[in-house]
């Protein structure tokens, strides 16, 4: 494991550089594909500068919620620490944010949605990357099967093998975020956003099986009853659509 690196006086943290590197990635699909519908590549900037703002926002308010009783005695010093980003509350924090960019920019649609799908899905395969250098905590169970890894010199340590599960996740969504690039013009706005959702809750839902996370209701954790919902709304959206014989694009999207 590699929790930080060293060059020199200077020492860099693995997970922000992931972090870091996650948004530069988001950045460049999103400058590619407005430039793709006729829109300035620059926005790619402001949309992931909003993301980030209003996903670290997001993160910790989340975290600070979701931790009260550990953190309810240092309330603000728990909330402008470093540590503790939580991935839902981001997702929360960020795409509120980019909804009042989208409305100050006068694209508030659908296709923005889709747009986002993408960056969301490489920027989490990214960041799970970040998970896996540093070890901080979001491994999964003890296992004793031939890919076990054990992070000893991790942020959070164990000598106990375990499943890798932020490789695990960085694979799947990482080919995910390939096939959701490849169906970008297929499908009327909105659908493919409605796959993202499916696809990364069907993701996580599965990956709790392995991690350590406690049950929270129905045998259930936490991310797993989020993950349910988003799977049922994805796939009632993309059924409601389908119904109505709408599913494909007739020629390819574009901003008004």
């Amino acid at each position: 494991m590699y929790p930080e690196i060293n060059i020199g006086p200077l020492t860099l943290q693995t997970f922000g550089l992931m972090f870091g590197l996650g948004f530069i990635a988001a950045g460049l699909v999103v400058g590619r594909r407005f430039k793709e519908l006729g829109k300035p590549a620059d926005w790619a900037y402001e949309m992931a500068f909003a993301a980030l703002i209003g996903g670290l926002v997001g993160s910790r308010v989340y975290f600070v919620i979701e931790n009260w009783d550990d953190v309810s005695d240092d309330l603000l010093g728990n909330l402008f620490s470093g540590s503790g980003l939580v991935w839902y509350g981001g997702a929360i924090g960020g795409a509120l944010a980019v909804l009042g960019w989208a409305r100050w920019r006068g694209i508030m649609t659908l296709l923005l949605a889709d747009v986002a799908a993408v960056p969301l899905t490489i920027g989490y395969a990214i960041g799970r990357v970040g998970c896996q250098l540093s070890g901080d905590g979001d491994y999964g169970r003890a296992w004793d099967g031939p890919w076990a890894m054990a992070y000893p010199d991790a942020t959070v340590p164990t000598d106990t093998p375990v499943h890798p599960t932020p490789i695990y996740e960085t694979l799947f969504m990482g080919l995910a975020a390939l096939v959701l690039w490849r169906l970008r013009d297929r499908f009327r706005p909105g659908i493919l956003f409605a796959l993202y959702l499916m696809v990364a809750g069907f993701e996580r839902f599965m990956v709790e099986f392995v991690r350590r996370n406690g049950d929270v209701a129905l045998g259930l954790t936490q991310a797993q009853l989020l993950s349910v919902a988003m799977i049922l709304f994805g796939g009632a959206w993309i059924a409601i659509v389908a119904a109505r014989g709408q599913l494909r694009a007739p020629t390819p999207p574009r901003f008004a």
